[in-house]
């Protein structure tokens, strides 16, 4: 060993490897924060991936027919950022040293559409890996749609860095065994294997054989004992990449904090600075001065900016062949090019059925005919569900399901696996060209949360299908009723949620969702039918886009306003009916999103919910958390309390009071105490 590597290697790639270390460290050091330890192991395998392999132009970070590289472990994020800067990325020097600081473009953990080059936010361990396997079965439907004899259009690979932490989740499993089943050999998985985690060495909780439960998905596994071996890493990635049946998992033993005389192989390197003195001495160990800081030899950026002229060049020949597919297929040019640009085709809602004629309609009914009637217009629709598609009705119909070597199927079969489904989603939004939308029971969204935090803040155009929305979901008891879902939905900034009441509703909802792709949808749909009211009579003002509106409105100031959402809407007109007859002015107000109502002026929400009227009333069956905003100190929440029980879903509708009496029973004792 020499400098902290072998001998074997040229000087070059020590000068390379080493500066992604020195930067890593001092980046930390200066921000007094960060994880060190990661960077500095893993800097062999980034710099040859980056320099030798990924096809990537610096010069355009959103080349369509790029590499995707996905740090999954996000917390390693100095160096993705070293390696943005030294190859040429719109990322400086100085964004290096403003690592982790207010407006900085080099943040904590890796933003979307923060950094140039940043595929996609990771941090929560976990969720790059899934959201790469969505991105590789981006690429693959893609491919197989609009690629043609001599015109690779889609051609490209992507790479996911993980850790011990990452293998640990549950959400990689799920994403890896979907992906072995699928067949995603364009997928490639480099994981760390360092052997240290936060607490201690990794051995204290994860001695499981990796490489076995890999090989058990189905995936193509290696192992490379070096990680400072460049040569036998690229030789892995070579191999990884002429695997054309499975997946590709390289297994490769690093050191945390490599090159640190006290640290290495340390869990106190693994989230903490290295201090000054040790940052120091591993600069000398590694043959960098010792004295400076963001030390960057003209070498080491001669060298990696190299990728700046290969990018260039790829992409200019890409571009070559695809003038000329532009010609030879002019049609299939233009449907793609509006794929990219999320552009809606001509007429997409003209087939969305009529549902002002139908007495009843459970929602999600509604909803799978709707969708059926629009994916026919938009070919970029695709999606599935968690092995629930009858119940959720989100199979489309006229389509065949996406699996290996059938990869144009629009009908993904995601299993029981709503954590991955969600991150998947995402990296299938995050590749561009895609709409894709996946659906599950309401109670289920717990298992999603994470993935879709994640995608709102990145604020991805996809669309989440819950169905079995309340306690009316009936005899499967309390574990299948979700009580407090529409509360931790809501709770989550950036996400649209919207429970339609009604069919008519369902359709605006869908219609809303697919010309807005502003960030995720969720559409919380009902399993019971629900009459559809007339909406061609006076009353009804305003529209679902406005996220409230009067269904219907006694002549006069209303004495008291009835609000609801969903289901609960059609009962809260009956006890409208019923108190309009007992003399009393009321005004029903459906409001199916909250997000969207907020949206609205503040002269509409004014003109829907009369500042001077404090008699209301919001009935939803979940918990009544958030809803003081809207019927304030003096007003009431008919919501649920607690968890449900097992019974018919009307038996269960009158128990917990959700009837148009209870409704009237309380606006009498609400107008009484007015």
């Amino acid at each position: 060993m020499r400098n902290g590597k072998p001998e074997s290697q040229c000087p070059g790639d020590d000068f390379c490897i080493n500066t992604i270390r020195t930067l890593s460290m001092d980046a930390i050091q200066k921000a007094n924060s960060g994880h060190p330890g990661a960077p500095m192991g893993l800097a062999p395998a980034a710099y040859v991936l980056w320099t030798r392999i990924l096809k990537h132009n610096p010069e355009n970070p959103q080349w369509l027919d790029r590499d995707r590289f996905i740090l999954s472990g996000g917390h390693a994020s100095m160096l993705l950022y070293s390696l943005l800067y030294l190859t040429g990325y719109d990322v400086s020097l100085d964004d290096i040293k403003n690592f982790r600081q207010w407006g900085s473009k080099t943040p904590g953990h890796p933003e979307y559409g923060c950094t140039p080059g940043v595929e996609t936010t990771t941090g929560p361990l976990g969720q790059g890996f899934a959201n790469a396997v969505g991105m590789a079965m981006a690429e693959r439907h893609l491919a197989f749609c609009f690629n043609r004899p001599g015109f690779k259009v889609f051609d490209h690979y992507t790479y996911v860095m993980c850790g011990d932490g990452d293998m640990m989740e549950g959400i990689v499993s799920e994403a890896a065994s979907l992906a072995g089943h699928l067949g995603l050999s364009k997928l490639i998985c480099i994981y760390d294997d360092n052997k240290i985690s936060i607490e201690g060495p990794t051995n204290i909780t994860f001695t499981e054989d990796v490489a076995l439960r890999f090989r058990a998905f189905n995936w193509h596994v290696q192992h490379v004992p070096d990680g400072n071996n460049v040569d036998a890493v690229f030789q892995a990635i070579e191999s990884a990449r002429a695997e054309s049946e499975r997946p590709s998992l390289i297994i490769l033993r690093t050191h945390i904090a490599f090159g640190s005389p006290n640290k290495q192989d340390s869990s106190a390197a693994h989230g903490a600075p290295l201090g000054e003195e040790e940052v120091r001495l591993t600069k000398k160990n590694l043959g960098f001065p010792e004295d400076t800081c963001f030390s960057v030899p003209d070498r080491s950026l001669a060298i990696c900016r190299e990728c700046v002229r290969k990018g260039k060049t790829a992409e200019e020949a890409w571009r070559e062949r695809f003038k000329v597919y532009t010609e030879k297929y002019p049609d299939l040019a233009k449907k793609l090019n509006d794929s990219i640009d999320g552009l809606l085709p001509e007429g997409w809602d003209s087939e969305i059925p009529d549902f002002s004629t139908v007495d009843s309609i459970a929602t999600r009914s509604a909803s799978g005919k709707i969708l059926n009637a629009v994916a026919k217009k938009i070919p970029t629709l695709i999606g599935g569900s968690a092995d629930l598609a009858p119940s959720t009705n989100t199979l489309l119909d006229f389509s065949f399901d996406f699996q290996k070597n059938a990869y144009d199927g629009r009908n993904i079969r995601f299993g029981v696996r709503e954590h991955a489904m969600g991150a998947v989603i995402s990296g299938m939004a995050l590749h561009k060209g895609l709409r894709p939308y996946g659906g599950t029971f309401l109670v289920f969204a717990d298992y999603m949360r994470p993935a879709i935090r994640i995608a709102c803040l990145m604020k991805l155009p996809v669309f989440y299908i819950f169905t079995h929305d309340s306690v009316a979901v009936g005899e499967d008891g309390p574990t299948h009723q979700p009580v407090e879902h529409l509360a931790c939905l809501r709770a989550i900034p950036g996400l649209t949620v919207i429970r339609p009441a009604d069919a008519m509703e369902t359709a605006e909802a869908w219609r809303y969702a697919l010309k807005t792709p502003k960030g995720p949808v969720a559409l919380i749909l009902s399993r019971q039918k629900l009459p559809v009211p007339d909406r061609s009579r006076p009353g009804f003002t305003g529209n679902l886009s406005m996220g409230a509106y009067i269904l219907a409105d006694s002549e006069g100031k209303p004495d008291i306003i009835l609000i609801a959402t969903g289901s609960e809407v059609h009962i809260t007109l009956e006890a409208g009916k019923k108190l309009a007859a007992e003399g009393v002015s009321v005004r029903v107000v459906s409001m199916p999103s909250w997000e969207l109502f907020e949206n609205a002026s503040p002269e509409y929400r004014e003109k829907v919910l009369l500042p001077d009227v404090t008699a209301r009333i919001a009935v939803e069956a979940g918990i009544s958390m958030g809803w003081e905003r809207y019927v304030g100190s003096r007003g009431a929440v008919i919501g649920m309390k607690g968890f449900g029980a097992s019974a018919p879903g009307e038996t269960l509708m009158e128990k917990f009071g959700f009837t148009p009496d209870h409704i009237v029973q309380t606006a009498m004792k609400l107008l009484k105490r007015a």
